[in-house]
């Protein structure tokens, strides 16, 4: 039977429309419950703190154990995500952590919590990979950093959702009981957004990869037909490669990732995730603990630091209005830059205003890094027949190194003080600013077939 194979071609010419919408909004609000409850960590913990719960070294196990998590989860996202398809490996995350939330919400020591937190971060790392990637594969060459920033925006409104409504929560209940109620809302959530998520279809491309190419033709010719009625248009064809033999399937084997083009894209990948998740987890996580180790008020706390995580949603926001303009590996270089000085700037700060002011800049400039990186950069680095295990390994090297940095915060954090720790922190970024601009791959404008091409595979 003759078989089409321009399933790329078909969906990145689609105009924007109600569908793009509505596979915008299912996965962004299932990352937006993921962001909710990876920064809910730092404010619990510092919660823990207060009421005699933990201290600096069982908060950096909670942290190490969280990392621990995100690592096993990128990876079963990775291989459940290219072997079993998309739809599968983001519906059973979101499972995971939903249902493990709602279990912490009961927990009745900080060890069975520790615990419950590994679990939780399983179903976050998960998340994070698939609904990228997946999101990725949906969206035309023309605008994906525009609409995968976007979605990175969505997601990234957790900080401020997180930390206000931790704020009125504690104000309300008090440190006993508030970091229950949070974790028993965001399981909640993650349930709705599952049900929710059983009619969003699965990715074309994937099916292509597979060799499935009437599986991809019927769901594309699906939305074509949907578009063209929405809009009261005719979408202009598409050159066909009709192959009279069925199609050859490219399976690409994991190891892989370690030879030829696609080892230099693995060290790129690596090493811009390293940054991220040393920056983010290393300055979010922290922040809070710090607040309080300085005789800062709990309440105050949550107060200051909710007004800094404001930047987080603006520093999305300007991301999606320059990340189509600009070469991606340059953009790489010039944040990671901006971020360790800032950084840096914002340690020497005392004066409470400062400190606020400071921080929201600070704020702004990791998150426009973690939207390029985790949004728009990494996942569409590689061939769609690889696309989930090489953002998931990445991923989970990433977070692998970030298991072990809470240890180090605390030690340095306990026997230097926040300024060697914001300095050290600058060190990575420079590090990995020049990895990328010594090997980074440019992406901007191509089409996700063409930077697999590039890959040699």
């Amino acid at each position: 039977m003759n078989a089409k194979s321009n399933i790329g071609a078909r969906l990145d010419r689609l105009p924007t429309s109600k569908w793009h919408f509505q596979v915008f909004w299912l996965i962004g609000l299932g990352l937006l419950i993921d962001g909710c409850d990876n920064y809910l960590g730092g404010v619990v913990t510092a919660q823990l703190v207060n009421i005699g719960w933990s201290n600096n070294y069982l908060n950096a196990l909670f942290n190490s154990v969280t990392m621990a998590g995100l690592f096993v989860g990128s990876l079963f996202a990775g291989f459940s995500g290219d072997y079993l398809g998309r739809k599968v490996a983001y519906q059973i995350n979101l499972l995971i952590f939903g249902i493990a939330s709602i279990a912490a919400a009961f927990a009745n020591d900080m060890f069975t919590l520790i615990v419950l937190r590994g679990i939780i971060g399983i179903g976050l790392g998960a998340e994070i990979v698939v609904g990228f990637a997946t999101f990725s594969e949906f969206t035309p060459a023309r605008s994906r950093g525009k609409w995968s920033s976007t979605l990175s925006l969505v997601g990234n409104c957790a900080p401020p959702i997180t930390l206000g409504a931790a704020y009125l929560i504690m104000s309300a209940m008090g440190p006993e009981v508030g970091w229950r109620v949070m974790f028993a809302i965001i399981g909640a959530a993650a349930l709705i957004i599952w049900v929710l998520r059983h009619g969003m279809p699965e990715s074309p491309r994937w099916h292509e990869s597979r060799g499935e190419i009437e599986k991809a033709d019927e769901i594309l010719s699906k939305v074509e037909k949907d578009i063209e009625i929405e809009k009261g248009i005719k979408l202009a064809p598409i050159e066909e490669q009709v192959m009279d033999e069925p199609q050859e399937i490219k399976r690409i084997p994991f190891s892989r990732l370690f030879q030829g083009g696609l080892l230099r894209t693995t060290i790129v990948a690596i090493s811009v995730l390293i940054g991220m998740n040393t920056a983010i987890y290393s300055i979010v996580n922290w922040i809070p603990t710090i607040f309080v180790n300085a005789g800062i008020s709990i309440t105050k706390t949550l107060g200051m630091t909710t007004l800094m995580m404001f930047g987080a949603p603006l520093g999305v926001f300007l991301t999606t209005r320059f990340i189509d303009r600009f070469p991606r590996k340059w953009t790489a270089v010039m944040l990671l830059i901006v971020l360790g000085l800032l950084g840096f700037i914002y340690s020497l700060q005392r004066d409470e205003t400062l400190i606020v002011a400071f921080g929201f800049c600070l704020t702004v400039v990791l998150y426009m890094y973690v939207c390029f990186a985790s949004a728009v950069y990494v996942p569409e680095l590689w061939p769609t027949e690889i696309r989930l295990r090489g953002s998931g390994f990445c991923n989970s090297i990433g977070r692998l190194v970030t298991v072990f940095t809470p240890y180090g915060v605390a030690w340095i954090l306990t026997n230097y003080g926040s300024v060697v720790v914001f300095a050290t922190i600058g060190g990575v970024m420079a590090l990995v600013a020049v990895i990328v601009g010594t090997v980074g791959i440019e992406t901007r404008q191509k089409s996700l077939e063409e930077i697999g091409r590039n890959t040699g595979v």
